[in-house]
């Protein structure tokens, strides 16, 4: 009797298909997996991802304008900015209807805010305008284009029908414009006047100082780390609480102590003017500027640098060295050939994260820096907290997030990010 074959598929132990039980286990472990790191997933997505969609958002919405004058900006769709005519009486009537139900719901200064980030005047022209439109009487107090513009001489002018006109839709590119120094025009597209053009010179700003003190942190740092990394263990460990201590006070302090070593004043003048280097009526001038900041934040930021050169450097064994040298390499050929190529990464590492650190800081330029030394991040900071122009600062928050990513993609197709090493 000849044998027989069972073709049929593999059974697991219960029976069912061996390829279907190996597929329902390993999706039981990547869902066991996946509740492990949930709490941690879910609090990035709270504290990381949903703050920088709602900045972006913000950066791009502008509902304000069509939602406390529905009736004004439909009336205006017919109204051609381009005609150097006032809108007709209708647009009058319909403004007259909304700024009734804005004023009892308190959003005619809202809006004349949102407005007035784009006309200088508008706040005002819609709150002294509301207090006298709450009274009219909408059935019998017409005409009212020349009751509004007896109101307000403004109303009688073509600039805030236009930029009514021009911000009623729901998203605006008007505040990304605003934050390269550009606006929205009746023909599109124009250039602010030169005296209102600041973003572009703080954005070029902060990358040159961002830059500059990249350099600086890793000149002084490589020397440090490469004493660290090639001492007795028990002596680098000594020292590197040294390098650590800076991190036990506070930032502000360690910012206002800069300040008063730096000021014409201070310790480091003193030095000057005891030594003869200077005289006492030549002080050095070095906080309120650049110089100032540059200082102050190559301090704070320098075992940013220090630390991840300082691990890359201590896997570097010292047999390469002895080998070079033995082959009749000098000590600076031993140095630059064959040691400072392995220790790359570690720079790679510290300057990453010391220029998008740079990038962000607020602080130190605010305190330090005056009016030549500020970063982008204080203007962002000052329409966040002071004129409350959330749209403009998300913009330039969201500009400023892209460029460290175009950054950090050209550092990725020049030198590698797998190259970028903490020790190991």
């Amino acid at each position: 009797m000849s044998d027989t074959t069972n073709s049929g598929p593999v059974l697991a132990a219960d029976g069912t298909p061996l390829k279907r039980s190996l597929a329902r286990a390993l999706r039981t472990q990547k869902l066991r997996a996946l509740a492990l790191v949930a709490p941690l997933l879910i609090f990035v997505l709270i504290t990381f991802l949903a703050p920088i969609a709602d900045m972006l958002f913000r950066s791009v919405e502008n509902d304000i304008v069509r939602k406390t004058l529905p009736k004004t900006v439909a009336a205006l769709s017919t109204w051609d900015p381009n005609s150097g005519e006032l809108p007709d009486e209708a647009v009058y009537a319909a403004l007259a209807d909304d700024l009734k139900v804005a004023v009892a719901e308190k959003d005619h200064t809202k809006l004349g805010s949102r407005l007035n980030y784009e006309l200088t005047g508008a706040s005002s022209l819609f709150r002294k305008s509301g207090r006298k439109v709450k009274k009219w009487d909408l059935e019998t107090d017409g005409p009212f284009k020349e009751k509004f513009i007896e109101l307000h001489e403004g109303w009688g002018e073509l600039p805030i029908w236009q930029t009514i006109k021009i911000y009623s839709p729901k998203y605006t590119s008007g505040y990304f414009l605003n934050a390269v120094d550009l606006k929205k025009g009746l023909d599109g597209i124009e250039s602010r006047p030169e005296n209102e053009q600041i973003y572009w010179l703080l954005f070029k700003r902060t990358m040159f100082m961002s830059m500059v003190i990249t350099i600086s942190c890793i000149m002084l740092g490589y020397p440090v780390a490469w004493i660290l990394a090639n001492l007795p263990m028990r002596t680098s460990n000594l020292l590197m609480i040294l390098v650590l201590l800076p991190f036990w006070t506070s930032l502000l302090v360690r910012t206002s102590a800069w300040k008063v070593m730096l000021q014409q004043q201070g310790v480091i003048n003193d030095t000057l003017v005891w030594l003869g280097l200077v005289g006492d009526a030549d002080r050095l001038t070095m906080i309120n500027n650049q110089f100032g900041t540059i200082v102050a934040m190559t301090h704070i930021l320098l075992p940013f640098m220090i630390l991840p050169m300082y691990s890359v450097m201590q896997t570097i064994p010292e047999t390469y060295l002895r080998a070079a040298k033995s082959l009749g390499a000098t000590n600076w050929t031993a140095f630059w050939r064959v040691y400072f190529p392995q220790s790359v990464p570690g720079i790679g590492a510290g300057s990453i994260l010391v220029f998008i650190l740079s990038i962000g800081y607020y602080i130190t330029p605010e305190i330090v820096g005056g009016n030549t030394g500020t970063f982008i991040s204080n203007r962002i900071a000052f329409h966040i907290s002071s004129s409350l122009n959330w749209g403009l600062g998300a913009a330039l928050g969201a500009i400023l997030l892209l460029v460290v990513l175009l950054l950090y993609w050209a550092y990725d197709q020049i030198v590698g990010i797998d190259n970028v090493k903490l020790g190991g």
